[in-house]
């Protein structure tokens, strides 16, 4: 079982890729494989254009398919996640996510956007037929602070979230390992 962390920043370096890359040092510890994709690595005239041809874009592409899991960071601009992001989430079949677990993550500068994430991000990651989409993790520049000597440092209630995030996530995939999906749950979602 692999995951993909999907970066949605346009900006590096950047509060939730820092934060993604948190998470999956997280799962890493926990026995977990993981692979990198940072959206605006990705040729912007391919993702703006949908070009499905562009050899990058089908890779990018592959990688999700490949991945039981997505953990998908993004800032949050205007009360909305990040716009490459979503041109990116654009470029995937209408079921792209299908049988996939989704933990969705997000950094803004105050609470006031936290919402996003529910009205905005959910509903589109649900409409790409997901097994399951994990409560989303949100968390303010006031609770992330970043050093080249200690790294990125959590405040308390947003470690315990990350923690929280990791243990479900870990532990569904453990599930999923254990009880491979059958043809009719397939058929019942």
């Amino acid at each position: 079982m692999s995951i993909l962390l999907l970066a949605g920043s346009p900006s590096a370096p950047s509060r939730s890729t820092r934060l993604l890359h948190h998470v999956g040092d997280k799962l890493a510890r926990r026995g977990h494989r993981y692979a990198r994709l940072d959206v605006r690595d990705l040729p912007g005239q391919a993702i703006l254009r949908a070009d499905w041809n562009d050899a990058d874009i089908q890779a990018a592409l592959a990688t999700v398919e490949e991945a039981s899991a997505v953990v998908v960071a993004t800032p949050v601009y205007k009360a909305a996640y990040s716009g490459i992001l979503k041109a990116f989430l654009d470029l995937l079949p209408q079921f792209g996510l299908t049988n996939k677990l989704v933990l969705p993550l997000a950094t803004g500068g105050s609470q006031s956007h936290m919402l996003a994430l529910d009205y905005a991000l959910r509903p589109v990651l649900s409409s790409l037929n997901p097994r399951h989409v994990l409560p989303s993790i949100y968390a303010t520049e006031a609770q992330l602070s970043w050093s080249e000597e200690k790294g990125l440092v959590l405040d308390a209630p947003i470690e315990a979230r990350v923690n929280e995030g990791v243990e479900q996530l870990s532990a569904s995939l453990s599930a999923l390992d254990a009880s491979p999906l059958k043809v009719s749950d397939a058929v019942l979602k």
